[in-house]
């Protein structure tokens, strides 16, 4: 017989995005949702600005579908977004004061432990874990 959990059970979310920006929102209420569903609020903030700038980043930077995952396990919230672009992102930048884009990717810098980005050489994930306990 397989022994009992102790801690919280895993779970794992998928949503298919078309290339639309309004999918941007759609995800960001999406993880305020989940988030509350599993009784992490205190988490949402950070995690729905990850969300909105890795989902950001594949509608303006690709032609095609994307998907946002959220995983937890372990204590460990995934976010990631995968997108039918194999091109890696470009690093972060530092933009002028008054630019209006260029500051996504050190935003997510900024509120994950780390992130990173993988290709299966077709497409490509851009991922941020962080502690699902919100310290950061």
């Amino acid at each position: 017989m397989p022994e009992p959990q102790t801690g919280p059970v895993p779970w794992e979310y998928t949503i298919y995005i078309p290339n639309d920006p309004r999918a941007v929102a759609i995800c960001r209420r999406t993880v305020r949702l989940i988030l509350t569903a599993h009784d992490l609020p205190h988490f949402t903030e950070a995690a729905e600005l990850l969300a909105t700038e890795l989902v950001t980043n594949a509608v303006q930077h690709t032609k095609g579908p994307a998907a946002l995952r959220l995983r937890a396990e372990n204590g460990t919230l995934r976010i990631g977004v995968w997108d039918a672009d194999p091109t890696p992102p470009r690093p972060p930048r530092h933009p002028t004061p008054d630019a209006e884009t260029g500051r996504g990717l050190t935003l997510v810098h900024s509120c994950a432990n780390t992130w990173g980005w993988s290709t299966n050489g077709t497409s490509g994930t851009s991922s941020a874990p962080a502690s699902t306990s919100g310290a950061n």
